[in-house]
Order: structure tokens, then sequence, then C-alpha cells
């Protein structure tokens, strides 16, 4: 099968969680023998034409010319995706089918599937009014819309959790049966031949510190916040901890007053941004991984935890929610509550026998339902759905049309005998 995927982000680039997905079912595809083709955004200095182990990634660039704003920029993205994928397709011919990530692609999405007749599926990996508790400005509302614009125009919509399926069935009204779940996975060999470096974890804690770590965007929804609330607690009862924050986002500074305001700020270390090896080591090193958001689809940071043997507290809410069950795979605290956050945080740092039983069932469970695999063989199939689904539309058309020339050509015949009847009636008559 020749598949296009368009995205705005793969590796080198990763903005947020769409990169690493995209990345891992690319390859994963193209080992079980599919033609994958990626038609994403060149960022810095990277090639614009890269065979990535049998993936073949074509990079645009934006135009020239300055965009007034985030949505003309994401437009002029959009116009060049599809001149390039027009390219791909003069030179290789036609895909089977379009897998479009996001609203950010939904424009190209809907050109090529109807200028060149390809099923197209999409994945809406997050929701702009989930995002931001609501949609209350016009940039949002134009977001929100495109993103229905785009579930309404794919055969198939994939999303990763049973509360992405509720969200966007509330927000979109899309058909139960048009929405499939399909989870974001792990590459389950992440983790291989990394082992806890202590000169590296040094670098953020004292060896008697237990670390607790936070790895993402620094954005209000993710609920560092909260963490940072939670700390002044966790302290009074187990003195040894050292909160590591890990990650870039427009909350930074905020986050960094915070921590001063409460006196807490030595025992709490903004690490910054991490590439993918030093992000292995970090979560070797981490004795707790915490992950408060207030909003989250899916969560594959909690994810990397649990199959790198880090015991996780999560939020009870959204993917992370469907994730850990509490007390057997990971911990659970009220989202946007730090006092429940510390206390669950306090269980696993006093409570050694619950977190070595907490690891190895986390282990077996993103082993046994997070695999690529797994994921990859339902990905194949809702493309097939969709395959199928444009091949019957196209019949059911064909026959509609056949039969309509088929009653035209019946209704003309009638009228030449109707016609013919009239005229014999009145040469009678005369």
């Amino acid at each position: 099968m020749k598949i296009l995927m368009l995205t705005w982000e793969y590796p080198p680039r990763v903005v947020g969680g769409i990169s690493r997905v995209v990345h891992d079912l690319s390859h994963k595809l193209v080992k079980d023998g599919q033609d994958v083709t990626v038609v994403t955004y060149r960022d810095g200095d990277t090639p614009y034409f890269e065979d990535d182990d049998g993936v073949k990634v074509h990079r645009v660039d934006n135009f020239m010319i300055a965009p007034n704003n985030f949505i003309d920029w994401v437009m002029q993205l959009n116009f060049n995706m599809i001149a390039k994928t027009g390219e791909i397709i003069a030179k290789e011919g036609k895909f089977d089918v379009i897998h479009a990530h996001d609203w950010l692609t939904a424009y190209a999405a809907k050109t090529l599937k109807t200028s060149y007749n390809i099923p197209m599926i999409c994945t809406i990996h997050a929701t702009e009014a989930g995002r931001n508790n609501g949609i209350r400005t016009d940039m949002q509302k134009y977001i929100n819309d495109t993103e229905w614009l785009l579930t309404y125009e794919a055969s198939e919509v994939i999303v990763n959790s049973n509360y992405m399926k509720s969200e966007i069935q509330r927000l979109f009204g899309l058909p139960f049966e048009k929405i499939n779940v399909v989870p974001n996975g792990v590459n389950l060999n992440n983790f291989n031949n990394v082992y806890r470096d202590y000169d590296f974890r040094r670098r953020f804690a004292m060896d008697n510190e237990k670390i607790v770590l936070f790895i993402g965007r620094l954005v209000y929804e993710k609920g560092i916040q909260h963490l940072i609330s939670a700390m002044p607690k966790i302290l009074d009862h187990y003195h040894d901890v050292k909160l590591v924050i890990a990650g870039k986002g427009g909350m930074l500074d905020e986050l960094k007053a915070q921590a001063n305001n409460l006196g807490i700020s030595q025992k709490v270390y903004f690490a910054g941004y991490l590439n993918s090896k030093d992000v292995q080591k970090m979560y070797r090193c981490a004795d707790i991984s915490v992950f408060p958001s207030t909003y989250e689809p899916f969560g594959i940071v909690a994810l990397e935890a649990m199959l790198a043997g880090v015991p996780v507290v999560v939020s009870d809410i959204g993917g992370l929610n469907e994730i850990v069950e509490h007390g057997v795979t990971g911990m659970k605290s009220y989202a946007g509550n730090p006092n429940s956050i510390a206390d669950s945080i306090l269980t696993l740092l006093f409570d050694h026998k619950l977190c070595d039983q907490v690891v190895k069932n986390a282990k077996a469970k993103v082993k046994a339902e997070y695999n690529w695999s797994k994921i990859t063989s339902d990905t194949f199939f809702t493309y097939q759905k969709a395959i199928c689904e444009s091949v019957a539309e196209r019949q059911a058309k064909q026959i509609a049309q056949e039969s309509a020339t088929k009653n035209q050509k019946k209704s003309s015949k009638q009228s030449e005998v109707s016609n013919l009847l009239s005229f014999k009636k009145r040469e009678a008559f005369a």
C-alpha cells in the first residue's frame, strides 16, 4: 500500500507528541512491507529529502513572504505541501490513502483527496476546545472549525483514547462508527542498554535526593503549576526530594517565579529542553515521574516512564486515566489538586514494596497493549476500511448514474411513444 503522511512535525523537528507518533508508525509500516511517504515542514537546515530507514521524507519551506500570523503560516505550509505532493504523484504515481495529522494539514489533505480522488483518514491528537477548556477567541473558533472540516472530509477518524472519542463526538457530531480508537505506543527497545548514569544525575540532584521528574511542554494544560504547589507538603514529610522539570514553553518564567514565591527554588531544577538521549538518561535517573495534566488526550510520556521502570503519578483525566490503574500500574491524583498530587507522591516515596509492584505491572501493560505491532495493525485496518468505503462509494455513484441514464432513456422513449400516439389521434380526427 502506498501511504502519504501529512504532518507539520517530524524528527528532528519535535513540537509535541505528533512527531514521535508519525515517526514510529511510519517505520513500523515500512517494516511490514508498506510504502510510506511523509510530507512535512522543513525546520532549520534539515534536508529537503531524506530516506529515513525506508521512510521517504519530503520537507517543504514556507513562502518567502512573512505571514501576518500563525493561521497564515499554516495556510502557506499547506500550499507547499500540496505542490510537493503533486510533484511526487507526477513522478511516482497516486497514493492509495492519505493520513493527515491534526488540523494543521487539513487544507492540504482535503485538496489532495478531492483533486486525485484518494481516500483520506485523519488522526485528531488533541482539540482546540480541550486545550483551552472551551472556545473563546476568533483564532480558537477558526481552529475548532478547521478540526471539524478535517473530520467531516475524512472517511475514517483515528483518536488515541476513549476520552478523545467522546470529546470529538460531542464537539463535531461525528457518527460513532466513524471514530476508531487506536492508542499511541512506544518503542519497546527505547531503554535497552540505557542505565543509571550517576555523573549525569549529579547535574540535577545530590545522591541522597530523590528525583521527582516532569517531562513535557511548559504550558498551562500540563499542570506543572499544580506540581510545584504540591512541593511544600512533600518537603515537609520527605526533605530529600528534588523536583526536576525538563522541557520548554511559554510558562517558564511564571513557573520559576512560583517556585521563588513558595521559597522552594533550591528544590526545583529547570533542566530546559533535553534531546532524546538525555531524556532516556533522565528517566533512568528519576525515582518518580509525575504528569499532572489538566487536559491530556493520551499521555505518551507516561508510557515512556512506565517502560523505563519509573513509578508514575498521573491526573485522573483523559488518556492518562485510561493508561494507569491506581495502585496497580501507577498512582492517580485529582486533576488540578496539589494536595492530592503530594499524597500520591509521598505514598510512593515511603512504600518501596508498592513501587516495585507498580513498576513490574506497568512494564507488562506497556509491552502487551502499547507496542507498535498491534497499533500499526489497527491503523492499517483503518486504511483498508477507508479504501473499501471509497470503492463502495464510487460503485454506488456509478450504479446511480447508470440507473439515472436508463431512466432518462426510458422516459425519453415513453415521451416519443406518447408524442406518436398524440400525432396519430390528431391525424385520425383530421
